[in-house]
């Protein structure tokens, strides 16, 4: 899959450990934010948009079947991750919220924002032990910026961080259950982004 990417000047693949700042929420939820956590990201999301084997799907809302608005891939526990830039950086989630979190992060998620019109709706990671349960999911983004927001379960006022090039976003304590996120549509040109989404076992 070919992507138009304007890449920024970053450098070679490794774990930048930027200055990541924790904002507590209400109802026991937090997020870390840590701007630039990954070097050579803008090399790293040409190499993820080659390599994925990517694939749309369709889901049930409501009475009718969609198209998801993003492409998808997932890897389980166990599974090889598809570039050693990733292995790193779940090895550096692990040190350091492994002991905070009881359990290191297991799976990986990806999403291919392709332009715009991709985008994901207001939800919770709630499938699972996200459901009931304290947990973390941590999200690293590569490509071009997109907003991801934030918003208290059942509405409310929004946060927003323009997550892109390497910024992380780590959603602790009870953000998955009181919390919701989305990244919305925009008619504004923009540039592709992926999203790798780390989680515990039994998280999604």
């Amino acid at each position: 899959m070919t992507a138009v990417f304007q890449a920024s000047l970053l450098g070679a693949d490794e774990i930048v450990g930027s200055a990541i700042r924790r904002t507590r929420l209400d109802h026991g939820a937090w997020i870390d934010v840590g701007p630039g956590w990954l070097a050579g990201a803008d090399e790293l999301f040409s190499r993820l948009s080659e390599v994925v084997p990517w694939h749309a799907e369709r889901r049930r809302m409501y009475d009718k079947v969609v198209d998801v608005p993003r492409l998808l891939a997932y890897y389980d526990e166990g599974e090889p991750l598809p570039d050693p830039a990733l292995d790193d950086a779940l090895r550096a989630l692990n040190d350091r919220y492994g002991q905070e979190l009881g359990e290191p992060f297991r799976t990986a998620g990806l999403c291919f924002y392709r332009d715009g019109r991709d985008s994901v709706a207001w939800h919770g990671d709630t499938l699972g032990r996200g459901g009931t349960e304290d947990t973390m999911v941590a999200i690293i983004s590569v490509g071009a910026p997109r907003p991801l927001l934030l918003r208290p379960r059942g509405g409310g006022a929004s946060i927003r961080h323009d997550l892109g090039h390497g910024d992380l976003i780590v959603m602790g304590g009870s953000c998955q259950r009181t919390w919701e996120h989305a990244i919305p549509k925009t008619s504004r040109p923009t540039g592709p982004r992926i999203s790798i989404q780390f989680r515990p076992r039994g998280v999604r």
